[in-house]
Formats: structure tokens, sequence, C-alpha cells
């Protein structure tokens, strides 16, 4: 009588285990399909105002801003403490829109004052990016993060390019 009443509250806890064990196997699930799914800020993005050629260019200069630019100046485009600048709110990507064009192609060493602050980290320059890649992420900074710019032509970008050397930085 003993043995039965042990096997009993034993099959009791076996099945307590086994169902608590298929509630976290469901929780896990869920969590990592969830995971996979994109979330409602991905889907419901909406791009400025513009051409076609001006969604183009700003979905593409998004695209090789993340790739190029991000990982230094973050995804949110609010730098890195005070080892790289901001671009989101930055009084020299404002005012210094042809240098800008220079800084992405050929990058900078030394100080540069942002919002007031000196920030002295090198910026690799990235001499792959095509003038017309370089247009695009202008396109995509200028017209993100409360800037409405318009669209940076890759004819403007190929004549500031030809003369970097004669930009104040």
């Amino acid at each position: 009588m003993r043995k039965n009443k042990i096997e009993e509250q034993s099959s009791r806890h076996a099945k307590r285990f086994a169902s608590t064990l298929r509630l976290c196997a469901f929780a896990v699930q869920t969590a990592f399909l969830l995971s996979c799914t994109p979330s409602k800020t991905d889907t419901s993005k909406t791009l400025p105002e513009g051409s076609p050629k001006f969604q183009q260019y700003y979905v593409h200069g998004e695209e090789l801003y993340l790739r190029y630019c991000s990982n230094c100046h973050q995804k949110n485009g609010t730098g890195l403490a005070r080892l790289y600048p901001p671009v989101a709110t930055s009084d020299y990507v404002d005012k210094n829109k042809d240098a800008v064009i220079c800084l992405i192609r050929n990058g900078k060493s030394g100080p540069l004052i942002v919002n007031g602050i000196s920030f002295d980290k090198v910026m690799q320059p990235i001499p792959a990016l095509t003038d017309i890649e370089i247009a695009e992420i202008a396109t995509y900074l200028y017209n993100t993060w409360n800037r409405q710019e318009g669209i940076v032509e890759v004819q403007h970008v190929s004549k500031v390019l030809t003369s970097c050397d004669t930009i104040p930085q």
C-alpha cells in the first residue's frame, strides 16, 4: 500500500514536471519566433517626401550609413561618448555640408569641434565609396534627425570631392 502511494506521488510529480517542461518549451519557442518577427517600428517607418530618385538615394544612403558609419556614429547618430561625434544633432554637420562630403571619402585626423566639444579620434577614410554612394549617404544625413534638405546630387558631390584640399574642415 505504501509502495502504491509513493508510485502515485511520483506519477503526479512526473506529470507536473512534464507539464512545466512543455510550458517552458512553449515560452522559449514563442520568444524565439517573436524575436524573428520584425518590430512594428521596422514596418511603420515612413520615408521623407520626395521623388523616386530622392527615395532611392535616401534608402540606399541609410543602408550605406549603417554599413560604414554607424559603428562609430551609432545607428541613431548620437556618436559614442567623447570618442566619436554625433551626426544627428551636430552644429558641424549642419554648417559644413561640403566638408562632411570630403570627410566621408577622405577621413580626418586631428581635432574636430562638434557642439563645442573637441573630438580627436581618427576618422578612417573610405576611398572605395563612389561619388554616388557619398551622395546617398549625404542625402540620408541631411534628411534624417529633423533635417529636410532634399537630395544631395551626385554632380555636387563630384565637384566638391575635386576641391577637398581647399575646403576648411
